[in-house]
């Protein structure tokens, strides 16, 4: 891992250009794909080019992007769409408690912050969490900044362009495409994870997934996240005793 210069004799253009180029990586390109996908999602269920837009930019996470046409393409109701796509974005929470302290300083504007949490999502935060440690700290949200500005919007027009030409894609790789972002962020947990409970909650994820989704289908992302969670930190605890027995 390389270390920056001083952040002393870096401006803070600089800084806010850096992040800007790290959008430009191998998971900028996995999550330029997943959008790819989502604009052929967008067009299929008949949401308008400026509609599909608006949502990257202001929903973002893709996730909830997805929750949100398929809560529009079955009728449901605005506040039943609303409360789908905020049960979906829940599962960001974690992720910014865990970085918005690697920005924070003594002089750090709280709507600053705030306005950075927008940009949190499932690429930003794994993009930010393996460098702004080589960032200095009173730089990082210039940085990320930039990171998550760029981010945003290349996949803004990522889709308004997509759209256009969305009927040329075969449905398969539509649908393939949409895919490779979590499963980009599934390995990167994997990886990055630093005790085994983290691996244990993956595989039970894994695991009750299609059986929720069986029996509970309208809440069975909550279902697995409760349970597994749950038992993942059950067994955790259980072998933390077991250690110190």
């Amino acid at each position: 891992m390389s270390t920056w210069p001083p952040d002393s004799t870096v401006p803070r253009s600089t800084w806010f250009l850096r992040g800007v180029g790290a959008a430009f990586s191998l998971p900028g390109l996995i999550l330029i794909s997943s959008f790819i996908g989502f604009a052929a999602l967008a067009k299929d269920a008949g949401v308008t080019a400026t509609q599909a837009a608006f949502m990257t930019g202001t929903v973002w996470a893709l996730p909830s992007m997805v929750v949100l046409v398929g809560a529009v393409t079955s009728g449901a109701a605005l506040p039943a769409a609303m409360l789908a796509v905020t049960l979906s974005a829940i599962r960001l929470m974690p992720m910014v408690m865990v970085l918005v302290p690697e920005m924070r300083t003594r002089t750090t504007r709280q709507h600053v912050l705030y306005l950075l949490a927008h940009f949190v999502a499932v690429t930003s935060w794994v993009l930010a969490m393996e460098r702004l440690k080589c960032v200095p700290p009173r730089m990082r949200t210039t940085y990320y900044a930039g990171l998550g500005a760029m981010l945003v919007t290349t996949n803004i027009i990522v889709v308004t362009v997509v759209y256009a030409v969305a009927d040329t894609l075969p449905s398969a790789v539509s649908a393939a495409l949409l895919m490779l972002t979590p499963m980009y962020f599934l390995t990167s947990l994997w990886g990055s994870a630093r005790e085994r409970v983290g691996h244990v909650a993956m595989v039970l994820g894994l695991a009750l997934g299609p059986v929720f989704h069986i029996l509970v289908p309208r809440i069975d992302l909550l279902a697995t996240g409760l349970v597994g969670g749950m038992a993942a930190y059950g067994w955790h605890l259980w072998r933390r005793k077991a250690r110190t027995a």
